[in-house]
């Protein structure tokens, strides 16, 4: 297995923010994968080790880290040192990928990239000296976003009902939201029209990547989730009208049913509901696995 296994990072040079614009123009001539390369691609290196098959999934992954690491911007720290920190994360990411779960890999990869640049930005920041509690990092990391939506980036502390506002949504104190703003504001924003070379030539705004996701990106999702949502309906044809009724309302619904009120529908006890649950949720995934080798989703076993 590749767990024992380190990624190959032939990734281009990123020598710090003189070169920024340089490697986002270069990570861009690396060609994005199709679900099944991606997943051949990803079993490779996952039962043989496979070095040059991590190369292409974590080249084929570089913009993605660049898009997520840009959005980390206005904290202070270099964009060069973000995307590296980024791309670690992308080769943690590979290195655990499962492909047989059935996501694609930039979905699984995406949690580990902004994990990577969340700590590399805890640990940098000199004006956070802050805990590690899951509440501390979700207001570090959305006190901008909630006070951009309140139009509350006057100086100084927050009004009573935003800071009350902002307390509530985040579960935290509001005095835990006061000290943070205060901590972020003395550090501010630097702006975007900043020469990023001595020469004065180059602006950081010109190094900003676009946030919208690429058309080409937009079009294979669309197909994806087409095909996903067919291959569904195909497989639930393989179940009988009491399991695929269960199944529906137990995993398939926003609000679903418990074992009790189906236990009421179908007169059974709520175990018998249970059983008929992962029956029918077994043999959906047979029938999907099947149906997406028939398609050539998947490679052959």
């Amino acid at each position: 297995m590749a767990s024992g296994k380190n990624v190959p990072a032939t990734i281009p040079a990123l020598g710090g923010e003189q070169s920024l614009n340089r490697y986002l123009a270069e990570i861009r001539k690396f060609p994005l994968l199709t679900a099944e390369e991606e997943y051949m691609l990803a079993k490779r290196f996952q039962e043989h080790g496979d070095p040059e098959a991590a190369t292409r999934l974590v080249t084929s992954h570089l913009r993605l880290v660049a898009k997520i690491a840009m959005g980390y911007r206005g904290y202070g720290l270099p964009a060069s040192e973000l995307i590296s920190e980024g791309n670690i994360g992308l080769m943690q990411g590979v290195k655990k990928f499962e492909p047989d779960r059935g996501f694609r890999l930039a979905t699984y990869a995406m949690w580990w990239i902004k994990a990577s640049i969340q700590e590399y930005i805890l640990r940098s920041w000199s004006l956070v000296k802050m805990g590690t509690t899951a509440a501390q990092k979700k207001l570090f990391f959305n006190l901008r976003r909630m006070k951009s939506k309140l139009d509350a980036f006057e100086d100084g502390d927050l009004r009573p009902e935003d800071l009350r506002k902002i307390a509530t949504d985040l579960g935290v104190s509001e005095e835990e939201v006061t000290n943070m703003n205060r901590r972020m504001s003395m550090g501010g924003d630097a702006s975007l029209n900043v020469s990023m070379r001595e020469d004065g030539e180059g602006e950081w705004q010109d190094a900003l990547v676009d946030q919208g996701a690429l058309q080409d990106e937009r079009i294979a999702e669309a197909e994806e989730k087409s095909v996903r949502h067919n291959m569904l309906n195909e497989a639930l044809a393989a179940l009988n009208d009491r399991e695929k009724h269960i199944l529906v309302e137990r995993r398939l619904v926003d609000e679903p049913k418990t074992l009790e009120e189906l236990s009421q529908v179908y007169g059974v006890s709520r175990e018998r509901v249970r059983q008929i649950e992962v029956r029918a949720f077994d043999k959906l995934q047979k029938a999907m696995m099947r149906i997406a080798g028939e398609r050539r989703l998947l490679p052959a076993a």
